[in-house]
């Protein structure tokens, strides 16, 4: 399975509770739900498409106690989000929990990389991770993602996690899909494309 990143960022970055004012105030954030006035019917055919890619999904610990405690509550089928994450396996990785009601749940306690690439091994179309900020910075680090789906919303939030943060590895991306949603929401999808490169515009010597 390829690994696909699915992530909501401001256009400063943060994508520290994107979904609700109580969705995750860890580190005394308070400014959580600023994605919801930007939601419309682009944003959700993007949603459902990119979920229906799904074979498995890998979570960390904190997305996973939020998904766990709103999606087993819906249970309309026809839901094309909730339909997936409540029948298709999700693993979480984590130091702490010990056990998960969440049907389909394994959890990877060991060394997560490990972990992951035997998991990419599988058969499969996409292993997808949504959220997982934490997480993210290890599959970063260890060039285990295929391929990062961004929606940049037009607000500052002005605070609060970052996907990409100091310290991450420098690498160069290629954009492979881009649209933007009537709210004004860009949805851009990129792929691994080798080392950044370099360059200057200085005149050259005389």
């Amino acid at each position: 399975m390829r690994l696909a990143v699915t992530t909501f960022l401001s256009l400063d970055g943060v994508m520290q509770g994107p979904g609700g004012t109580d969705e995750d105030r860890s580190g005394g954030f308070d400014r959580g739900g600023w994605l919801v006035p930007f939601a419309d019917d682009d944003m959700g055919e993007a949603v459902t498409r990119w979920f229906s890619e799904a074979d498995a999904f890998l979570l960390g610990r904190r997305t996973y106690e939020i998904f766990a405690a709103y999606w087993p509550l819906v249970t309309d089928p026809r839901d094309p989000v909730a339909s997936r994450l409540n029948s298709l396996p999700k693993y979480v990785a984590t130091k702490t929990l010990r056990e998960a009601s969440w049907d389909g749940t394994t959890l990877l306690t060991g060394d997560v990389v490990k972990d992951v690439r035997r998991l990419k091994d599988q058969p499969g179309r996409e292993l997808q991770v949504h959220g997982s900020g934490e997480l993210l910075q290890t599959l970063m680090a260890n060039d285990l993602v295929d391929e990062h789906r961004l929606f940049v919303y037009p607000v500052v939030v002005g605070g609060g996690r970052r996907l990409f943060r100091d310290g991450a590895v420098s690498k160069a991306l290629e954009l492979v899909e881009h649209r933007v949603t009537a709210a004004g929401v860009a949805i851009l999808a990129y792929v691994p494309a080798g080392s950044m490169q370099q360059g200057s515009f200085e005149l050259p010597s005389p």
